[in-house]
């Protein structure tokens, strides 16, 4: 059983099931009885259970469910989440045209399928054999640090079985073939070359061999980006010219991306209006002191930014060093608000205004990025797009400590502008949601 396959069946039962409860309303409880098909109703029972299966593929199911009463726990929250939006959308329009049994129905139902799907992967957690298995040509640093990032958390489940230096896979005078016989033994399926193996005629002719027998072939900077989406260190200052940028090389993908951005702040800022009066409350009652928090970033092309946050420290000690897990300067009314991620819900103002976009990498204080730039020459590259409220080296790496986690955020980041395109800031978005349920903030 793939997660693809539960995923299907998660989808296609959880849209049966509200189909039915909405039929079995129309033909037999209705009073009077109505076609299911031709009624305004039906517009809404179709939003309801397109909210709800995507409601619950954002929260992680069935793939990351850990147990099956986790399952229950999410699945409940999903359908919770999904009823009160409907219920929200109906009383803004004036209609309330979704039949109340179609919703008792569904919260009967859908969630025990959605545990009996994630029960199917969680039997089957423990499958070794769905890793690809890794022969790596190159340097044994190069090889550790690969299995370090493996063990961490890849994209894409790998294991190395075998390392060899380019002059240990080259071919022996009396023929013996060391890399054949490496991946043979160790039942590889993917072979990665460093750029020494890539100049090895013999390690390229037993490439080539094995290629053609369906061995995969990757560069580690290819290797990198497919399994654990992001760019190696080796390899950031190489490329960091050597790709296009959506918003910058692709016209129409900015103008619209401006656009979604535009429609998601305007949203958070009418839920902004409704949270303020709460917070501010909390504020006086458990957190004393100044209820907005501002502070300078670096935006597009260097230009300095001022972000927008809801005050979760002791006002005296607001000094911009960098955030730490567990730090003391949070207040206990603070640790909520970064807990459920509220604090960051001002910045969709700055969304509105154009210093942010919903989905990029995060703006990082003055002072550090002229550190970094200053080790790192390429760092202002990340500065070429309009920053982020969430970003793919948030949901990856979460947030930064030292300028070693500035580094290996930068891979990340490297990455994403490789790849920026609508479909991964979707997935960059789904990720902040899960990540924001699953882990809470820091």
């Amino acid at each position: 059983m793939t997660g693809r396959v539960a995923r299907l069946l998660q989808i296609g039962g959880t849209l049966g099931w509200v189909g039915a409860a909405a039929w079995i309303h129309a033909s037999q409880l209705a009073e009077p009885r109505y076609g299911v098909f031709v009624t305004s109703r039906f517009g809404w029972t179709c939003a309801f259970a397109a909210l709800q299966v995507l409601s619950s593929y954002a929260i992680g199911l069935p793939e990351l469910a850990r147990t099956r009463r986790y399952a229950a726990f999410v699945a409940f929250a999903s359908l919770s989440v999904t009823v009160l939006a409907i219920s929200v959308a109906q009383l803004m329009l004036g209609q309330a045209l979704l039949p109340r049994a179609v919703i008792l129905g569904s919260c009967l139902v859908v969630v025990p399928w959605n545990v009996f799907c994630s029960g199917l992967l969680i039997d089957q957690k423990d499958r070794s054999l769905a890793r690809d298995r890794v022969v790596v040509v190159g340097s044994w640093a190069d090889a550790a640090d690969l299995s370090a990032e493996l063990d961490s958390g890849a994209e894409r489940p790998a294991v190395i079985v075998d390392v060899l230096t380019p002059t240990e896979a080259a071919a022996t005078s009396d023929g013996v073939l060391p890399l054949r016989d490496a991946v043979r033994s160790g039942d590889a399926t993917v072979i990665v070359l460093d750029r020494m193996a890539q100049l090895d005629r013999s390690v390229v002719e037993q490439t080539a061999a094995l290629h053609a027998e369906g061995v995969r072939v990757r560069t580690l900077s290819l290797f990198y980006e497919e399994w654990l989406g992001k760019l190696p260190i080796s390899e950031l200052e190489r490329v960091s010219l050597m790709f296009d940028i959506g918003e910058i090389h692709r016209i129409r993908y900015g103008r619209v991306k401006r656009f979604l951005d535009l429609a998601v702040g305007l949203l958070g800022c009418v839920a902004l209006l409704v949270v303020v009066p709460l917070v501010l409350i909390g504020n006086l009652i458990a957190n004393r002191g100044p209820l907005w928090f501002r502070q300078e970033r670096v935006g597009k092309n260097g230009i300095p930014i001022t972000i927008l946050k809801f005050r979760t420290m002791r006002a005296e000690e607001n000094r911009g060093e960098w955030t730490v897990r567990n730090d003391p300067r949070v207040t206990a009314f603070g640790d909520v608000l970064r807990r459920t991620h509220l604090d960051e819900l001002p910045q969709m103002i700055n969304i509105v205004r154009g210093d942010l976009a919903v989905v990029g990498p995060r703006p990082e204080q003055p002072r550090y990025v002229a550190e970094l730039t200053e080790k790192l020459p390429f760092y202002p590259v990340r500065h070429l797009v309009r920053p982020g409220l969430t970003g793919w080296a948030q949901v990856k790496y979460g947030y930064a400590s030292t300028d070693e986690d500035a580094l290996e955020k930068l891979q990340y980041e490297f990455y994403y502008l490789r790849h920026q395109r609508f479909s991964f800031d979707l997935r960059v978005m789904v990720r902040t949601i899960r990540t924001v349920i699953g882990r809470g903030g820091r």
